[in-house]
């Protein structure tokens, strides 16, 4: 395809690294949508994307205010841990994921081996994150990522997002029409935002496409590969829940510190029945949910590796417990 930087070579590149430099810089106050997004597009044409995807990406487009007003609103009030889970973890959604590993094992396993991921975590990611690919969002990702760009607030992290969003289409993964996902710009069922596509998504199937929209085994491949490309350890689970004795030292609950099973184990940790530690002695570190007081877990690494997909704790224990609850599903 020819491009901007084919036509002008190295100068015209830098020209237009300058004018994308000073036009990236223009909030909504500072420049009409129009104006704007021109020197989105001279950026993008310098990055070497074609002036045939960025017509065909850009036909029609306009700011969302619905976007803008999901990226404003706060919540009315925050979830507690229990009621997270509640909604996040219910039977139905374990008794769902059962049935879905069950129908999908095959390929789930293979592709667990293959990346070095237990295929239960798998279907836990895929479950919570858009309950097995039901709820993938309905916005158009590149206009919901150019209202995100325009606007003030977060712009520069947007902007990024978007011309990694114009890559994936310059490198036909998907259509603009078919590039569908949050209001945020998180897409297929997987939820990844452009950049997490371009580094860990792949074309499981061999069919030339990466397709995190329709296509399971690229689902399931983009996600093992991630996880694995984030230091997961097939070996190892991710945690458990834990029951701490009466004199335990809260400023011990931190990621930042790490001991020995063992260790634990002599400071009176034990398992929530009472019984002792598992005997095998991995390195793990101590975390509330809520706070001195609320639930606590004894997580090791493939938890922090969860947080790297989502850094929230209800996150990572949602995960962790449903994968729990889908052995032997």
């Amino acid at each position: 395809m020819t491009t901007a930087v084919g036509r002008w070579g190295k100068i015209g590149a830098i020209v237009f690294g300058v004018l994308a430099a000073q036009t990236s810089s223009a909030s909504a106050q500072d420049l009409p949508f129009a104006k704007w997004l021109d020197g989105l597009k001279r950026e993008a044409l310098g990055r070497g994307i074609a002036a045939t995807t960025l017509d065909a990406a850009f036909v029609g487009i306009k700011p969302i205010p619905r976007v803008i007003e999901l990226d404003r609103k706060q919540p009315e009030f925050t979830l507690t841990f229990r009621q997270y889970m509640d909604r996040v973890v219910p039977a139905s959604r374990v008794k769902k994921g059962r049935k879905k590993f069950a129908e999908n094992r095959a390929q789930l396993e293979k592709i667990g081996k293959q990346y070095g991921v237990e295929p239960r975590f798998l279907v836990a990611f895929w479950g919570i994150e858009t309950d097995f690919g039901r709820v993938t969002g309905g916005f158009p990702v590149v206009p919901a990522l150019a209202t995100l760009a325009y606007d003030c607030r977060r712009s520069a992290y947007f902007r990024k997002e978007l011309l990694n969003s114009l890559k994936i289409l310059d490198e036909g993964h998907i259509t603009p029409k078919k590039m569908v996902g949050s209001w945020a710009g998180a897409m297929g069922q997987c939820q990844f935002m452009p950049s997490s596509f371009l580094n860990f998504a792949v074309d499981q199937n061999g069919d030339g496409r990466k397709d995190i929209w329709t296509t399971k085994a690229d689902v399931y491949g983009s996600a093992a590969n991630y996880l694995s490309g984030s230091g997961w350890k097939y070996d190892q689970t991710w945690g458990r829940a834990v029951r701490l004795p009466a004199n335990f030292d809260a400023k011990l609950a931190n990621l930042k510190i790490r001991k020995r099973l063992s260790e634990w184990q002599r400071l009176g940790v034990r398992r929530t029945d009472g019984n002792d530690l598992p005997k095998r002695d991995l390195m793990a570190s101590i975390v509330f949910t809520e706070g001195p007081g609320s639930a606590a877990y004894a997580v090791y690494d493939n938890y922090r590796t969860i947080l790297k997909w989502n850094r929230s704790t209800f996150f990572a224990v949602a995960v962790g417990s449903l994968a729990d609850r889908l052995k032997g599903g």
